[in-house]
């Protein structure tokens, strides 16, 4: 069953844990790169998310470490906490019959706690940014044994605004290192990053996947944030979707729309990085299988998940970069098959929505929310359509036959027929539902003239100090500030004027600082 995973000389350890974790054959990514990393080289590889790409570097840094060897070898750098635990996780199994030990850290844990974990010695540390520039500054992590550097989602990283803190770390590791950096886009600045520490670096570049728009009806409703929930709601009701997914931006968003569907009736589940892993295993799983029929989900949570028939997507909230919605759009309308994907925009956040138009070089037509009484329609069309298949299909029919005759005798026909659509339509549930109204996403715009050149593209001091609290509440509401204990630290001066907070783009509760990599 391994036999393609054999030819790539990979060691008997890893093949049996690929074995245990269900894999077959290595992707198109993991077949270009596994070869390429594991003979030293540096590489660019461009692939899209969902592609493998986490095999594709797992595998060549496990057998680069000397398990004997308990200091940091491997460092891999991740945009967000959520794709770190995720990225660690699936190292830690593949590494799972070898003396190997990848550990995630991030901001909002503890730092304690990682202290402690970092005392067991890892030989992989996978690290968001900010949180990596912590432990540097403490002295609590040492790179002088790294022979690898992971740059996981480049691009990500870079529109997050982590420039500054990628080059002081790839600056802190020994300059004998092999260097990989992968990225679904090539924007100017990896281009830039590659030239400066890659050397003589192989291409891989993979053809990305295509999403078939033509087959997605696209719109989207302008909207005030507390009445999403409402809306969202009937929505649901009037299209009576077979399979759903609600994007939302944060994991807070997430659970609060989760619990709310819950109440109202629906059958829904949420997955965000807060979740065990088992946990997430079972949440696709009920999905996949029907047994719930909506899912609510964060970008990163969602990423490289592939389910067919899903029939609609709603985003919630907007995604904060244009090529998210994209990916979002694409999980439906999939295998030949239409889709509906309905995007909610508050007012202050139509510029972002005309991004997202220049993207896809394509207008997404705007509609009316539904008021009750459509809503009310809608529901007993597919009271009817429910009536009219269970005829046609005459599935058991006959056993209820003498009693529907029994009942013409004594009723109007017409009368029956409308209590039975009444009993089958579903009335809408107002149960009250608290959703936390999250602040809306704003646009940066671009420097010019001289001071965007003296710059060099560098976002100032004041700036980050001015947007400080939306960079520090990314990991949620329980964590405000990612470690209120450092504030002597944040009253010293940098001497390259970065604030210690770390960006978050799944958690950021008032995002300021959406600059897409695209030109428009």
């Amino acid at each position: 069953m391994l036999e393609n995973f054999k030819n790539l000389q990979i060691n008997d350890a890893i093949l049996k844990a690929l074995n245990d974790m269900g894999f077959e054959e290595p992707t198109p990514i993991q077949k270009e790169a596994i070869p390429v990393a594991m003979a030293g080289q540096d590489m660019i590889g461009q692939a899209q998310t969902g592609t493998g790409k986490t095999a594709a570097f797992g595998i060549p840094a496990l057998e680069k470490i000397d398990p004997d060897n308990h200091e940091v070898q491997v460092l891999v750098l991740s945009p967000t906490r959520e794709l770190a635990i995720q990225v660690a996780e699936e190292i830690n199994k593949m590494a799972q019959y070898m003396s190997i030990q990848a550990l995630p850290i991030y901001g909002g844990q503890d730092i304690q706690r990682q202290f402690r974990s970092l005392k067991k010695k890892p030989q992989i540390i996978v690290a968001t940014p900010g949180r990596l520039m912590d432990h540097m500054n403490r002295k609590s992590i040492q790179f002088d044994q790294v022979k690898m550097v992971v740059l996981d989602e480049a691009d990500e990283m870079l529109n997050m605004g982590f420039i500054d803190d990628i080059n002081t770390i790839l600056a802190a590791v020994p300059e004998e290192r092999q260097v990989l950096l992968f990225s679904a886009t090539m924007p100017k600045a990896i281009q830039n990053l590659a030239e400066t520490y890659l050397k003589e670096p192989q291409l891989i570049r993979m053809k990305p996947t295509q999403v078939t728009m033509d087959l997605i009806e696209q719109y989207y409703i302008e909207v005030q944030d507390r009445q999403k929930f409402d809306l969202l709601c009937r929505l649901l009701d009037m299209q009576d979707p077979d399979l759903a997914i609600i994007f939302g931006r944060t994991k807070r968003r997430v659970d609060e729309i989760t619990e709310g569907l819950k109440k109202r009736g629906y059958m829904a589940e949420g997955i965000h990085g807060d979740l065990s892993q088992p946990k997430r295993d079972s949440v696709i799983r009920q999905f996949r299988e029907g047994t719930i029929d909506i899912l609510v989900a964060t970008d990163v949570a969602a990423r490289g998940l592939d389910i067919s028939g899903v029939t609609h997507v709603y985003n919630y909230d907007l995604p904060q970069d244009p090529e998210s919605y994209v990916h979002r759009v694409g999980r439906t309308g999939r295998a030949g098959r239409t889709g509906k994907a309905t995007t909610f925009v508050i007012p202050r956040e139509i510029e972002h929505l005309h991004a997202i138009e220049r993207l896809m070089k394509r207008k997404i037509e705007r509609r009316k929310a539904p008021s009750l009484s459509e809503v009310l329609e809608g529901q007993q069309r597919i009271a009817v359509q429910k009536l009219i298949a269970a005829v046609e299909s005459g599935d058991r029919l006959e056993t209820y036959r003498a009693s529907a005759e029994e009942l013409l005798t004594d009723m109007d026909s017409v009368a029956l027929v409308s209590a039975a659509i009444k009993l089958l339509t579903k009335e809408p549930d107002m149960t009250p539902v608290k959703i936390t109204e999250e602040a809306p996403l704003r646009v940066r715009r671009r420097r010019s003239g001289r001071d965007s050149r003296r710059e060099g593209g560098r976002r100032n001091y004041r700036s980050h100090r001015r947007h400080s609290d939306s960079r520090d509440s990314r990991e949620g509401q329980g964590h405000r500030r990612d470690d209120r204990r450092r504030s002597d630290d944040r009253r010293r001066p940098r001497r390259d004027n970065r604030p210690r907070n770390e960006h978050s783009y799944e958690d950021n509760q008032n995002t300021s600082s959406f600059k897409p990599y695209f030109k428009a």
